[in-house]
């Protein structure tokens, strides 16, 4: 590990600690050349697939397009914020233990729609309307029945 000060190369790990988290390791580091004490950290790097869009260009995973998507169903509904991430971390683990190098957009969608139905029946119906392109007010009604059906 180069030295943040000198650029020496020549560091030594003094300290090694893993997180509360358990999901990275501090360490603390001496430079040998100028003498000068750092922290580093190292996590893990997890890739995510690619995301395959319907017209067929593939795109880097994105978390925030997720919460957005999120935030736009649930707009003025009484969900917490901590409820969304953990929806939000859920999807992200569940592509994580898939291993695929590629998924569809569409997938994601579906992800995301469990994800909801769980948190809040309107923002259910609010990203189905959006994701399944509803038509007329039959779809809609289609759907509000569906959700009546399962409760």
């Amino acid at each position: 590990m180069r030295c943040p000060f000198c650029n020496a190369e020549d560091t030594s790990v003094i300290n090694s600690r893993v997180s509360e988290e358990g999901d990275r390791v501090r360490r603390r580091r001496h430079c040998m050349s100028c003498g000068k004490r750092f922290t580093t950290y190292e996590t893990v790097e997890l890739r995510l697939p690619q995301v395959v869009k319907r017209n067929g260009n593939r795109v880097e995973f994105n978390r925030n397009k997720l919460l957005t998507g999120f935030l736009r169903a649930l707009h003025k509904r009484p969900v917490p914020t901590e409820y969304v991430d953990a929806a939000i971390d859920r999807i992200v683990q569940k592509l994580l233990n898939l291993g695929v190098r590629e998924i569809s957009s569409r997938s994601i969608g579906e992800l995301v729609m469990q994800e909801l139905y769980k948190l809040d029946k309107v923002a259910y119906i609010r990203f189905a309307s959006v994701y399944k392109s509803f038509q007329d007010v039959g779809d809609f009604q289609e759907v509000i029945k569906e959700v009546q059906d399962l409760q």
